[in-house]
Parts: structure tokens; sequence; C-alpha cells
């Protein structure tokens, strides 16, 4: 009988154990750092560091390992530690609507796992990470509304899972890489708002089930490639106030399956094709600001 209860009181403190498993040491130093780094004592809702980890506001733990960060709109400032990349079970960390400074940790491109990324609406700056394409998961990509600057890396072309891309209204300079006709599964392209310059790349033209194509207010020239105008997904479609002088090789494009086509009216007017559009109302796609805070 004795040995029975010895039994039950085993299993019963190993299963009170378990269910307040704690995560990795690497893990909850990453987090912590994340807290002292962006002035956790002043967000809207803080964290107990002293209560389990899977207590801890926007982050959900399974398997004893942090598998979600969602910390949306939640007044946090200051810089990203370094340390990030170590939450590498990671499948989404959203830290948009906030008040981030300084630049992108390259580490963070060592959360493979990482399928959401949003970081739109904060204050980051300087270039995004050259070996962004080791985030090989990654389906959703925002980081709108920053100060980011630099060209975008050609290694964005490696993220083939890629669904949503959004850099909009940033300072990236330089070309549109053509790498990017490479995402396959891309839906949605915002590039609106920076100072890209050259001219679009006809490889845009692969990306087959693209719906959403913003590139408005940049420096972009030349002639709008023939594969774009061959796009059947597309439902908006955003070129004004770039330098495009011809629009000739764009004839094919289904401007009747268009929710959205904005452009230089004076310079598509000449144009036996397009001389008898009107311009659709504009809805800025790739600056929304809606976020679901469920996730």
């Amino acid at each position: 009988m004795k040995n029975m209860i010895k039994t039950f009181l085993v299993i019963a403190v190993f299963g009170s154990y378990n269910s307040y498993a704690e995560i990795s040491k690497a893990e909850k130093d990453a987090l912590i750092d994340l807290y002292t780094q962006t002035d956790g004592q002043g967000w809207n809702t803080t964290w107990d560091l002293n209560s389990p980890v899977s207590n801890w506001h926007g982050v959900t733990v399974k398997n004893d390992q942090v598998i979600k960060v969602n910390l949306f709109h939640n007044n946090l400032s200051g810089v990203l530690p370094a340390s990030i990349g170590a939450l590498k079970n990671l499948t989404e960390l959203n830290l948009a609507f906030n008040q981030l400074t300084g630049v992108l940790p390259s580490e963070i491109s060592a959360l493979e796992n990482l399928i959401i990324l949003k970081l739109e609406m904060n204050r980051l700056k300087g270039s995004l990470p050259e070996n962004l394409g080791k985030m090989v998961s990654l389906q959703e990509l925002t980081a709108f509304n920053n100060f980011l600057s630099g060209e975008i890396p050609n290694s964005i072309g490696e993220l083939k899972t890629l669904r949503t891309l959004n850099l909009s209204s940033n300072n990236f300079k330089g070309a549109i890489p053509s790498s990017i006709g490479n995402l396959e599964h891309l839906e949605s392209l915002g590039l609106f708002e920076n100072g890209l310059q050259g001219v679009m790349p006809s490889e845009l033209g692969n990306l087959g089930k693209l719906k959403e194509l913003v590139l408005a207010n940049n420096k972009l020239n030349g002639a709008i490639p023939k594969e774009v105008g061959q796009l059947a997904s597309l439902e908006i479609f955003q070129i004004q106030n770039n330098g495009f002088d011809s629009f000739e090789d764009i004839s094919s494009l289904k401007i009747n399956s268009l929710l959205v086509f904005d452009f230089d009216e004076e310079k598509i007017e000449t144009s036996p094709k397009f001389k008898d559009i009107k311009k659709y109302t504009t809805r800025m796609a790739d600056t929304k600001f809606e976020d679901d805070t469920d996730n």
C-alpha cells in the first residue's frame, strides 16, 4: 500500500512539473532580452517575469517551445536584440504598430521555421539582412511604413513559399530584384513609395498567382514589360508617379478584370488600347492598417 501511495505521489509531482514545464534557457533569455531592450515595463500589456512564460502576453508555447510572439500595438520602443535568432521554433513574429528603432539584426534570418513576420508601422532603419533568404518557411513579410533603406537583397528570391511581400513606404533604392520572379506563390507585392529605380523586371511576369502589384511613387522608368500584361490573376495594378514611357507592351492586360488600375493618364492617353479607360478608384492596397490580433 505504501509503495502504491509513493508511486501515485511521484506521478502527481511529475505531472504537475510537466504542466508547468519551462522552455529552454536560450528561448527564455531571448524573450527577456526582447523585454528589456524594448522597455517592457512601458508596454501596454507587460510581462510578469516571475510567472510561467506560457502566461506572458502574446507568447504561445507548445511542447515546451515558443512558437508565436504577437506583441502587435503594445508600445514597444527600443531595438530588436540579436538574440531574437534564438527563438528558432517561432512560426509567427508580429511586432507591428510599435515604436521599434535601430536596424534589423541579421540573426533574425536564423528563424527558418517562421511563417509570418510583421514589422510594419515602426521606425526601423538600415537595410534588410543579406541572408534573408534563409527564412525558407516565410509566407508573409510586411515591413511597410518604416525607414528601411539600401537595396532589396537578391536573396529575397529564395523565399519560395512567400505569398505576401510588402515593403512600401520606406527608403529603398536601386532596382527591383529580378529574383522576385522566383516567388511563384506570391499573391501580393507592395513596393509603393520608395526610391526604386530602373525598369520593371520582366521576371515579374512569372508570378502567375499575383493579385496585387503596387509600384506607385517610385523612380521606375522604361516600358511596362509585356510579360506583366499577361498576369491573368492580377486585380490591383498601381504604377502611377513613375517615369514609365511606354504602355504598348501590356495591350493584352485584361482591363475589365482589374478592381484597381492607377496610372499616369497623361502618359497613357496616346495609346489606342487605353485612351478611353477611366481611372479606377484608388485603393492603396499596400497600406492596410488592419491586423489580426488574435493570431
